[in-house]
């Protein structure tokens, strides 16, 4: 009787141990990255406009376009810039939501695209790896045409030139500095 419990048990520590360092394994693997890739407009097809805003406007708008561009996404989320951007979500986990909140640095690049560079992440009390933070939202959520996720360098990249905008609109960043609330912007109306 007591070999039957004593392999009973051995082969449910297995198991408990298979399943473990199967999800170990899941976790660390290494992600796909994707190379960046820059697009440029001509400038004879568009007139330039320069303008200035804040971190209060660019929220508003920011959340718009992202309620409308993320509508039929069933998960739900939302970008504050403070002294960082913010990006707060629900991840789904098991049958549970946990909450998320992801830390940015933003800085302009010469070509008008954004970059966002992860500096901290929560996940409920979890501490996950960031690359699979980043790789999950990236496959999990439903992102704007322009935005894209490259998880292994912890970044974001926002291709302005490719955000859906009205009218045609293209956008070009010039200033992004969240601190000193210096945000500027190239809005490229079409002509043609």
């Amino acid at each position: 009787m007591k070999n039957k419990w004593k392999m009973g048990f051995l082969i449910l520590a297995g198991l408990n141990l298979l399943i473990a360092i199967i999800i170990l394994t899941l976790v660390s693997a290494p992600i796909n990255e994707k190379k960046i890739e820059t697009t440029e407009i001509s400038k004879g097809d568009y007139v330039s406009f320069h303008l200035t805003s804040n971190k209060y406007d660019l929220n508003r708008v920011i959340n718009h376009y992202l309620k409308e561009e993320a509508s039929d996404s069933p998960i739900d989320y939302k970008v504050l810039l403070g002294d960082e951007v913010e990006l707060y979500g629900t991840l789904p986990f098991f049958s549970e939501k946990l909450n998320l909140k992801l830390n940015f640095v933003p800085s302009a690049q010469k070509n008008g695209d954004l970059i966002l560079k992860q500096k901290s992440m929560s996940v409920g009390k979890l501490h996950l790896p960031i690359s699979y933070v980043l790789n999950f939202i990236s496959e999990n959520y439903k992102l704007p045409k322009g935005v894209e996720i490259i998880p292994n360098r912890h970044l974001v990249y926002i291709h302005m030139q490719q955000l859906k905008l009205k009218s045609d609109l293209k956008i070009k960043v010039d200033k992004f500095n969240l601190k000193k609330d210096d945000i500027a912007f190239t809005i490229l109306v079409p002509v043609k």
